[in-house]
């Protein structure tokens, strides 16, 4: 006779089969079969992908810092780069877990600080290379900006989204003078390349929330006004437009950068020049930050460059077809402004690095050397991670079906 005290209890093998798998009803376990793994896997394997370049462009940088009183080990920011994958992993996975609500309420407050703080800059910061955007809190220092742009975009996705409750908010008005507000900001420290950053996805958002047409060709007739309006009366576009255009002006310091870059990414060839066998790497200004798309064409050669590209337009890519089917508008906006923000400044990056675009001290998302940068781009791909989760009240997208023969 079975001993009834050993008998396994009802629906216990069940529960351990299906532990870890679909029928895991944890907290952790919906989470993973609810979020976007191929999402997650690409933002991950960009983050490996800097770890490595980091690590090819630390010699450089270090070399670049070091002088008689203050010698930086070959590795110094390798190292350092490794402490804030490690700080940015957690709060990546820990934003990805968080319901809408909550990722909404923690976005809106947190662009009011980062809003209040960028303010404070010109006040309390201090400078860099010329620009100060930089807050020095003892510790550590914060570039406001990186952490503003997923905040401020998922409270425009927000307001944007008022106007299906109330079609009558003026919300064209509200959101473009919050994004002035943003630009006149950032324009002080000086900079250009996060105001074009900035004003890109709010015109973005807008075309896909459906703002009528006569809006739309208003406000973009109004970019080439505002750009020769930059150019006459804004010395830093001036500067960094002459020497793209006519090199040898008053921006050859800007042009040497471009140059040098150029001629970094050009100089391994397609293959590279091997892990550690750069030489150009040497004369970049920001090897580790600005300029590491160049580092790496050197090093690994300009196929890895093409992959590298390839990566950032699938994350954009898959976002968008995700939400073929949203029927949710701020979920909608908040997901593909993020996507935007991601792919617009990995654009840029990667345009000035080939000489294609002037230079505008951007970095490149995920593999870039920088504490506030890895930080907030965690953020902003957690917020978009928890954005894009399978809804289940969402219905059988059409999309999906067709390809899968349903």
């Amino acid at each position: 006779m079975t001993d009834l005290r050993t008998r396994p209890k009802p629906g216990f093998w069940t529960s351990m089969k299906d532990r870890g798998g679909r029928g895991d009803r944890s907290a952790l376990g919906m989470w993973f079969w609810d979020i976007d793994r191929v999402l997650l896997l690409l933002a991950l394997l960009l983050i490996a992908i800097g770890l490595v370049a980091v690590g090819a462009a630390s010699p450089a940088a270090a070399q670049r810092y070091s002088d008689d009183k203050h010698h930086i080990a070959p590795l110094y920011y390798l190292w350092w780069q490794l402490g804030w994958v490690g700080v940015s992993l957690p709060v990546l996975f820990i934003t990805s877990m968080l319901p809408v609500t909550v990722a909404r309420r923690m976005a809106l407050i947190g662009a009011l600080v980062c809003l209040v703080l960028l303010m404070a800059v010109p006040v309390i910061g201090f400078e860099r290379n010329g620009a100060t955007r930089w807050i020095n809190f003892g510790v550590a220092s914060m570039q406001p900006s990186e952490f503003l742009k997923p905040f401020f975009i998922v409270t425009l996705a927000w307001l944007l989204s008022l106007r299906a409750k109330d079609a009558q908010v003026p919300v064209v008005w509200i959101t473009g003078g919050l994004t002035a507000l943003v630009a006149l900001l950032l324009m002080l420290q000086p900079d250009f390349g996060q105001t074009v950053v900035f004003c890109s996805v709010w015109i973005a958002l807008l075309m896909i929330a459906g703002t009528p047409v006569r809006v739309m060709i208003g406000l973009l007739g109004c970019v080439p006004v505002a750009l020769v309006a930059a150019y006459l009366f804004y010395d830093t576009a001036r500067v960094r437009i002459d020497a793209f255009l006519f090199p040898g002006t008053e921006g050859g310091s800007d042009n040497f950068q471009t140059n040098a870059a150029y001629n970094a990414i050009t100089n391994g060839g397609w293959r590279g020049t091997g892990p550690g066998g750069g030489t150009m790497k040497f004369r970049l200004p920001e090897g580790h930050t600005d300029y590491i798309y160049s580092v790496i064409g050197e090093e690994f050669g300009l196929i890895a460059c093409a992959i590298i590209a390839i990566l950032f337009l699938a994350i954009v890519v898959r976002v968008f077809v995700k939400l073929l089917d949203e029927q949710d508008e701020f979920r909608l906006y908040a997901a593909a402004g993020l996507a935007t923000q991601f792919g617009a400044q990995a654009l840029i990056s990667m345009a000035v690095n080939t000489g294609m675009a002037p230079s505008k001290g951007m970095t490149l998302p995920f593999i870039s050397y920088g504490g506030s940068s890895m930080i907030a781009l965690s953020i902003g791909m957690g917020l978009l991670l928890a954005f894009t989760r399978r809804n289940p009240f969402v219905s059988r997208s059409p999309y999906i079906a067709r390809w899968s023969g349903e």
